[in-house]
């Protein structure tokens, strides 16, 4: 699942400062054609009006358990049946105890009760000492006995003026729990370990040679086996991209970097996804001062850096499986399969470089995929949706082991 398309949010809002950024959540989901329904508790409703989320919600708000509305007299028994996810943001510390307690006491509450089964996700905001509080440490701890997904506030200067956590987290990395929530955890039990970005192989102090590599696949691939229910592992070399939520990244600048972290960590892998596009050569020699227009010479001589993949395929362990990455501008199926054969990897997803629409730097690509039984080509989608499809892909052929 790459998106929250044609999904029924219940969204509770409580009474916090923050409900203001509420606000904005509300409307980045209606943007992601996503339905919305809100609750607001009466101390949510000093904050921020009914009508500004009824505005950007396009839906009715939701506010008092006996309204006298009859379309509203089972409202939190509805709201509750027709969500896919509830999420609670910002859950003030008095909405977190009573829904520890199982109180159902208004409409907001009520409805967490009757919505049993289904995802509750729970983003607390309030000022620091009230959230380290012991008792608002233990209802925290009984949500997630429960089965409450419990979102940790972000630390910083709170509206209060004090500093510490408390603050509600930015929406992000909320909506990758979301999607994580909903998607099936089919890669549950894998251990993934994906690399991404380029390297850069450094000539000076201020030079080097890198490539055009943004990362942006294989930061989708990281972050749809996280949704997916996979362990994951992202050795990324330099790039412009949030870390994928929740998931580990080690940081790395060149290719001799890569290779050494790659190795320290391949053993614990059952997948291995190498995505990252490595350089193949570097200078022979690094000077440590910068090079002068006046004293330079003319041409660089470059030595080889090891081969990653071809490593992983030599000396791989037992049961692994191992993809690699070739980006290509010409005779994609033929480079495709023999990279396939000479690095021993189980599938190679071959882009095409030469189109501007796939490859590097963009959020779409359009892939083949090969493997020893056949061919498929993709049609251009997002990078997330490909790696949907490739995560697709190596599901069926570990199961098929």
């Amino acid at each position: 699942m790459d998106s929250l398309r044609g999904k029924k949010i219940l969204f509770g809002v409580t009474g916090s400062i923050a409900a203001f950024k509420a606000a904005g959540w509300v409307h980045s989901l209606v943007k992601e054609e996503a339905g919305v329904s809100v609750i607001m508790t009466w101390a949510a409703t000093r904050f921020v009006s009914e009508l500004t989320f009824s505005a950007l919600s396009g839906n009715t708000v939701y506010t008092d358990m006996f309204a006298d509305d009859p379309e509203q007299a089972m409202a939190h028994i509805t709201l509750a049946q027709e969500a896919d996810i509830v999420l609670v943001a910002p859950a003030t510390a008095h909405t977190i105890a009573r829904l520890a307690l199982g109180m159902a006491d208004d409409l907001l509450s009520t409805s967490v009760l009757a919505a049993s089964g289904k995802p509750v996700v729970i983003c607390p905001a309030m000022n620091s000492r009230m959230y380290e509080h012991k008792a608002t440490q233990d209802n925290l701890l009984r949500l997630k006995e429960l089965d409450y997904i419990i979102v940790e506030p972000d630390s910083g200067r709170l509206a209060c003026g004090d500093e510490g956590p408390g603050r509600l987290p930015d929406w992000a990395g909320v909506r990758e729990i979301l999607l994580e929530c909903m998607s099936s955890h089919d890669l549950e039990g894998q251990h993934v370990l994906i690399t991404a970005g380029p390297t850069r192989e450094p000539l000076d102090p201020v030079r080097y040679l890198s490539n055009r590599s943004s990362g942006k696949m294989g930061y989708a691939l990281a972050r749809t086996a996280k949704r997916r229910g996979a362990q994951v592992t992202l050795i990324s070399g330099p790039v412009c991209l949030e870390p994928p939520e929740g998931v580990k990244v080690i940081s790395v600048t060149t290719a001799e970097e890569m290779y050494k972290e790659v190795m320290q960590n391949r053993d614990n892998a059952s997948v291995i996804i190498k995505a990252a596009a490595v350089a193949d050569f570097r200078p022979d020699q690094y000077e440590f001062h910068k090079i002068k227009k006046q004293a330079a010479e003319l041409s660089v001589n470059l030595v080889k850096n090891d081969d990653i993949l071809a490593e992983l395929g030599r000396s791989r362990k037992e049961g692994q499986f191992i993809v690699g990455f070739a980006a290509e501008s010409r005779d994609l199926e033929e480079e495709g399969k023999r990279k396939l054969l000479a690095k021993n990897a189980d599938l190679v997803v071959v882009n095409d470089i030469s189109k501007t629409e796939s490859g590097f730097d963009v959020d779409t690509n359009q892939v083949t995929i090969i493997s020893q039984d056949g061919t498929i080509h993709l049609p251009l989608m997002s990078k997330e949706k490909t790696a949907d499809q490739i995560w697709d892909n190596v599901l069926f052929r570990l199961e098929m082991e």
